[in-house]
């Protein structure tokens, strides 16, 4: 592991996060292109939101990455937290409360699960939009009101939400302000046939590894590589289809709600993050491609569900063909 204080330019970025991405996969079976946008979206400083149906690996993922990376001192895991969303859950189960201190004579705030490094909001759907909401200012803006005092929460905070699409009866859909914050949207799914066959195989070993795991990134490292993702070089041509693609969505006649100034931001902080994932230090036009599906979509509301897979198929392929005739590095 590497300290970005005493050694600020000696990281291989490359190694380090193929060797992240690799242990991951000792738990997550078959799921790589997930594991990566998962990954991709840590580096560029933002959050994620993953639906499928349960028991696909989902929760697993999000424990995993927190067992992969050590905490501030040798041998310390990050803090991570995990909140099971019901309808009872009260803003306060997030953020925390004040408690009398009857030793002191006066009430403390006790911090809640917020304060944290890795957040698993499990089926945040499940919850109502009060306590949904209390989570807007910690994603936006990295720090909570309680009060009149406000409290910074950890240096390094990502949150991984999941909700099924299954038993949607006394859910709370997401508002589109909050859908807006996670940069990216993505769907899990089921492994192919072969790889499930090797997990009933293996399913002993597997959960083996996810307790012996070694930790082989340190928080100071992410850290690091968010710092170096926002050095990533980014073609003004890619930046024009980034603007092109939020601008045409909101133009699309099956769109009635576009992507937002702030979608464009978060999709070229992702271009940026997926490159250096893919050990690169420049972006290409295949990373348009890649990304621009699980960054744009979940912010978009369209006119009608036949429409939804062509409209931004449509938006997304006119830039990406743009893009290929131009033939940036050739």
């Amino acid at each position: 592991m590497i300290d970005p204080v005493s050694h600020p330019h000696t990281m291989d970025s490359s190694a380090a996060i193929q060797q992240l991405v690799e242990h991951i996969e000792k738990v997550i079976r078959g799921k790589r292109k997930q594991i990566e946008l998962v990954v991709t979206c840590l580096l560029a400083g933002g959050h994620i939101l993953m639906e499928d149906n349960p028991g696909t690996g989902k929760t697993v993922l999000a424990r995993t990455l927190a067992q992969c990376i050590s905490g501030p001192s040798e041998g310390e895991h990050v803090i991570f937290k995990r909140i099971q969303f019901t309808p009872d859950l009260l803003p306060m189960d997030l953020i925390g409360t004040h408690i009398f201190d009857d030793r002191n004579k006066e009430f403390v705030f006790k911090k809640g699960p917020l304060f944290c490094n890795i957040l698993l909001a499990d089926e945040i759907n499940r919850a109502s939009p009060k306590v949904q909401s209390a989570l807007l200012e910690a994603m936006a803006e990295q720090q909570i009101t309680v009060g009149d005092t406000t409290l910074l929460l950890e240096r390094m905070f990502f949150s991984i939400a999941t909700q099924n699409p299954v038993e949607m009866e006394g859910t709370y859909p997401l508002p589109a302000a909050q859908l807006d914050r996670f940069f990216m949207k993505i769907y899990f799914g089921y492994v192919d046939e072969a790889t499930e066959l090797n997990i009933y195989r293996d399913y002993l070993d597997i959960a083996k590894n996810l307790v012996e795991l070694k930790q082989v990134m340190s928080m100071r490292d992410i850290l690091l590589l968010q710092a170096m993702a926002g050095d990533v070089f980014i073609h003004d041509e890619i930046v024009r289809a980034v603007s092109n693609i939020v601008r045409g969505t909101r133009e699309h006649q099956d769109v009635t709600l576009g992507a937002s100034t702030r979608s464009g931001i978060a999709f070229l902080k992702c271009l940026r993050a997926y490159a250096l994932v893919k050990g690169r230090t420049y972006v290409i036009e295949d990373d348009v491609k890649d990304i621009a599906r699980p960054v744009i979509e979940h912010r978009l509301i369209y006119r009608n569900k036949d429409g939804k897979q062509k409209a931004l198929d449509s938006i997304i392929n006119k830039e990406t063909e743009r893009l290929a005739k131009l033939k940036l590095y050739a």
